[in-house]
């Protein structure tokens, strides 16, 4: 088990053996890694700091990243390939983060989506303003006998300051992934306080990176953490590791 009562400073010190279930990390199939170099670079950045698994989520946005099983799978294909060949042991898995949108329900009666761990399924909806058919996409997600992971909750602007809407997602049975980085100023003072209110009011199910791009990756190194916000996290983490692990 973790210590995590001992000083730790970093973020990243908390992260040995940890599973990363949500980063951008195949190779030129999103807004993440654009080739198989900067996947393994990513990688080994994560492996530095002891993440022991990563779960790769590319996007599966209608229109935009019309990603599916094959194109993921190939995806990943590469990585491991190349994992191999160089002998690194990091363990890398993909799944996929779902965006809400009029094509979302369609995948899901055609079992196109791909779940984390076989149950969880991660999703997202624009940070302008939630979808109309955010509810009905809830109710079938669990119908088809998944849990809804809602990515970065921290982060949908629109629902700031709106504590009623946060218990009503939770008193609709979907779980919360937060942002590593929004636990920083990196996408800005509101997210980070959101972000701790979340926290705080032990709203969280699991915690992730998000990684896209190396600059993402260093910015993560450098978030410090406060004992309190440490002693929250905690759980957060060994839930992690044991859902997805």
């Amino acid at each position: 088990m973790i210590n995590f009562f001992k000083k730790k400073k970093y973020l990243v010190d908390l992260l040995d053996g940890f599973v990363d279930m949500h980063n951008h990390i195949l190779p030129g199939i999103d807004d993440g890694a654009k080739t198989v170099n900067e996947s393994i670079q990513l990688i080994d950045g994560f492996a530095s700091f002891g993440v022991a698994k990563l779960i790769a989520t590319p996007h599966i946005m209608h229109n935009y990243y019309d990603n599916n099983f094959e194109s993921i799978t190939k995806a990943l294909a590469l990585v491991a390939q190349e994992l191999k060949k160089n002998g690194k042991t990091t363990i890398i898995d993909a799944a996929a983060e779902h965006m809400i949108d009029s094509n979302f329900e369609t995948l899901l009666t055609e079992k196109q989506v791909m779940p984390l761990n076989k149950n969880y399924l991660l999703i997202e909806m624009s940070y302008l303003q939630r979808p109309i058919n955010f509810d009905e996409s809830i109710i079938a997600i669990a119908h088809n006998r998944l849990y809804p992971v809602l990515a970065h909750p921290e982060r949908y602007s629109f629902i700031h300051g709106k504590t009623k809407k946060y218990n009503d997602f939770k008193q609709q049975g979907i779980l919360f992934q937060l942002n590593m980085l929004s636990l920083s100023e990196f996408y800005g003072k509101e997210v980070q306080k959101m972000a701790h209110k979340l926290l705080e009011a032990d709203m969280i199910d699991f915690i992730s990176s998000d990684v896209h791009n190396l600059n993402q990756l260093n910015s993560l190194k450098k978030i410090t953490l406060s004992k309190k916000t440490k002693y929250l996290l905690q759980p957060i983490i060994e839930h992690t590791n044991e859902r997805f692990g």
